[in-house]
């Protein structure tokens, strides 16, 4: 290997003692998480740290534990957040050639809700809050945990609380997910709660659970199924479609022509878990390859790259992808950038 090595010498101080076991971990344990998720090493002695890597690598090393030691003074440093300080750095893992992705944008997107500040992590996230505030349908695709749904019930509860919209209105295919559940009782919206629930987590999280019940008393948040959409024109409302992988193409084209005046949908799925009989194409997959291009619709690409659970996740994904890769690699697929 050619590639050059580059060593940085970083100071943290004033040294506080309390500050700087935060800062580490025990048993400097996030300099370890670092020095696996960047291919760095990383050597300290006190409150001096030696970083040495490829130029982009020890760059990114540097970025993380600036970062983590800005963030030292006000909480707990814990493995997950480390974590996601790497996500924010753009780097590859450790088992690939690093790649440095472009910089924070200056007009980075901002969520405000009751319970706080949401941003996206990584450049991905950014792009996909910046797509959903600048177009009128957005469709964000890509593996479990990348913050796809939980991202753009933050934008919606936005909206509404800032009356740029009237009400919001979640939609989702009925579709078993490889099992066979029978009856359910109950009236239509306690049919579909059992498949809405990441979204009302997330609900939950932003608003609180009895503002979310008075709000879906009052039908200001509407529950539809998708087989329910069918006549409907939305205006003044912020729709998301999830888990869209298991539309139809006819369901998918029926979802996109409810749209009307005032209203913003965005569309969430993962191409990968298709819960679809064999042989009935995606309306999701379909759809990557025919709006491309479209004004006023954009797409964002999610990767296991972007994956904001447990690392372990991300490792997951990450396996997975590559089984299909090497089982199928002529294969051809979308173009849903």
């Amino acid at each position: 290997m050619n590639a050059s090595v580059a060593t940085r010498e970083l100071a943290f101080e004033p040294v506080d003692n309390a500050r700087l076991a935060n800062f580490v971990g025990p048993m400097d344990e996030n300099l370890r998480h670092i020095e696996q998720r960047l291919n760095v090493q990383v050597n300290r002695r006190g409150g001096h740290i030696e970083v040495s890597g490829t130029t982009a690598a020890a760059s990114a090393a540097e970025r993380v534990l600036r970062r983590l030691f800005e963030l030292s003074s006000k909480e707990s440093i814990t493995p997950d957040r480390v974590h996601l300080a790497v996500q924010e750095a753009g780097m590859e893992e450790a088992t690939t050639t690093p790649v440095l992705v472009p910089p924070r944008p200056s007009d980075e997107v901002l969520i405000h809700t009751q319970r706080g500040g949401i941003r996206g992590r990584g450049q991905n996230q950014k792009q996909y809050l910046h797509n959903i505030h600048t177009n009128d349908l957005t469709f964000g695709i890509g593996p479990a945990g990348t913050g796809k749904t939980y991202l753009a019930v933050a934008c919606a509860v936005e909206a509404l609380q800032t009356d740029r919209v009237r009400r919001i209105v979640l939609v989702r295919p009925a579709v078993e997910a490889g099992e066979r559940l029978g009856f359910l009782p109950g009236d239509i919206g306690q049919k579909v709660d059992p498949y809405l629930r990441p979204m009302y987590d997330a609900l939950y999280d932003m608003m609180g659970f009895d503002r979310v019940a008075r709000a879906i008393e009052r039908q200001v948040i509407e529950i539809a199924p998708l087989a329910f959409m069918r006549g409907r024109s939305l205006n003044d409302s912020f729709i998301i479609l999830d888990e869209a992988q298991n539309t139809s193409v006819e369901q998918m084209k029926m979802f996109l022509t409810r749209m009307g005046f005032g209203s913003k949908a965005v569309v969430t799925g993962d191409i990968t878990q298709t819960d679809l009989p064999k042989q009935q194409v995606s309306g999701l997959k379909h759809v990557m390859n025919v709006l491309p291009g479209v004004e006023g619709v954009a797409f964002t690409n999610f990767t296991s790259r972007d994956v904001v659970r447990h690392p372990l996740v991300q490792r997951i994904v990450q396996a997975y992808e590559q089984k299909q890769a090497a089982a199928a690699p002529d294969r051809p697929g979308g173009n849903g950038a």
